[in-house]
């Protein structure tokens, strides 16, 4: 009796469907991010004033991609986010050259550092508009406030 092929437990279609069906499922243990991303490119014209989009989105939630600068100390209340890595502490060194490209985050609670050249998702509130810290004296023209964040 010749031998039958045993039929495949997973066709083609199933292991599509079932792709689909787990994209859409968010993935366990990671925060939920906001459905709107802005880049660096977006938030400014040109002429270094908030873009249109940036405008349209503050106050709104949002998510961008980049580096945690090398901050103060292990454990921190907040971060610059830059977009590329940025190796040199810019508080550590009078010298050192801020990156044009950056925005404060402000965490939802202190975290970790991590290291400087590993890409992160931010979450966070978009604030814009020059504003002097009062606990550190840091000046920032855009924040995102009420942030979490995952590494990439």
């Amino acid at each position: 009796m010749p031998v039958q092929p045993r039929p495949s437990l997973m066709t083609r279609r199933s292991v599509l469907a079932l792709a689909g069906a787990a994209a859409s499922v968010p993935l366990l243990g990671l925060p939920a991010f906001a459905d709107e991303r802005l880049t660096f490119a977006d938030l400014w014209t040109p002429d270094f004033d908030f873009s249109a989009m940036a405008q349209r989105l503050a106050g709104a939630p949002i998510e961008m991609r980049g580096y945690m600068a090398p901050p103060l100390k292990p454990e921190i209340p907040f971060f610059v986010l830059t977009r590329e890595p940025t190796a040199v502490c810019p508080f550590c060194d009078s010298v050192a050259t801020w990156p044009d490209d950056i925005i404060l985050v402000l965490l939802a609670r202190p975290v970790h550092a991590i290291a400087y050249d590993r890409p992160i998702r931010v979450s966070g509130v978009l604030d814009i508009g020059t504003e002097t810290d009062e606990a550190t004296g840091f000046v920032s023209r855009a924040r995102l406030r009420d942030s979490k964040y995952i590494k990439l």
